[in-house]
């Protein structure tokens, strides 16, 4: 009886939806260009954060240490930085390399490197170069660098001199992560709420049978069941327009975003979880379908 009843109200879900072929071409193509938006912001969050962990890759606190530090007790800091979760490498920069450094950067300025020759000691200082796993772990970096056992080595830690660059970056990542949820939620609504109404035109041709199927006693679900099937139909087909636009016009712009931006390839970030992005598209587009007919049928069930 269950099974005979679960078929019925399949059947009739995709009856419906044919024969409302007119709404439903248009409260398809509503969630393709609602799927299609909140893909786009997927992927959008896909080169911002490529580009933010680029910049977070190129900024770093460096810790300068007084000439007369011992080498040894500059490495033995170097290791206790390691042990720390915010730190993800420690480079050791010392008198000689530094040195060394200076001259290839300015090789170009002969009157700086003369004076520098002129001198009788090295003036650069050994330093660790420390990059965290995220920029806003550096102030705790900085911090751990700055306690008392450590001042009679430590000279200074440039934290305070990056601290804008590095809160710029932090920022920017939070941002466009809360941008882009509240973006999509927004959207959905928008689609849930046109879809409602879309489907409520359907019903209201049916609500005199629906009226009859209460006064003879169907239950809620049986009712309500091949508007819900209805809206999950909207739900996948909507996905499966999107995957089908969404792959030519990011063959067309991907190679153009990769000549700004050498580290992001979304075509490739497509291809590889095209898998995860079609369940991600037909789950978000049955729910937003199915929920739409879920409730805007309620009025017709009270009687």
């Amino acid at each position: 009886m269950i099974r005979t009843n679960l078929l019925r109200i399949i059947k009739t879900g995709f009856q419906n939806f044919w024969r409302n072929s007119w709404l439903s071409a248009a409260t398809i193509s509503i969630i393709v260009l609602t799927l299609f938006v909140m893909t786009s912001l997927l992927l959008l969050n896909v080169i911002t954060q490529s580009v933010v962990a680029d910049l977070e890759n190129k900024v770093d606190v460096s810790a300068y240490f007084n000439s007369e530090s011992p080498e040894n007790d500059i490495l033995a800091i170097r290791q206790d930085l390691i042990k720390l979760s915010e730190v993800k490498s420690v480079e050791y920069v010392s008198k000689e390399e530094a040195l060394k450094q200076f001259k290839e950067r300015h090789k170009d300025n002969q009157t700086l490197l003369q004076s520098l020759d002129e001198l009788d000691d090295n003036p650069l200082q050994a330093s660790l170069n420390i990059k965290a796993q995220s920029a806003a772990q550096f102030e705790t970096i900085a911090g751990f660098l700055e306690q008392s056992k450590y001042a009679s080595l430590v000279d200074k830690v440039n934290y305070h001199q990056n601290r804008e660059v590095i809160e710029r970056v932090s920022n920017l990542a939070s941002n466009i992560g809360r941008g882009g949820i509240i973006a999509s939620l927004v959207l959905a609504l928008m689609a849930i709420f046109i879809t409602f109404n879309t489907v409520r035109l359907t019903m209201y041709n049916w609500k005199d049978e629906i009226s009859v199927m209460r006064l003879v006693g169907a239950s809620n679900w049986y009712i309500r069941g091949p508007f819900v099937v209805e809206g999950v139909i909207y739900g996948i087909l909507a996905a499966m327009a999107t995957l089908i636009i969404l792959y030519p016009a990011l063959y067309f712009v991907s190679p153009k975003i990769t000549s700004f931006l050498p580290e992001v390839d979304l075509l490739y970030f497509f291809e590889v979880n095209i898998g995860q992005i079609l369940m991600l598209l037909v789950g978000v587009g049955a729910v937003l379908g199915s929920l739409s007919s879920f409730i805007a049928i309620r009025r017709y069930l009270r009687v």
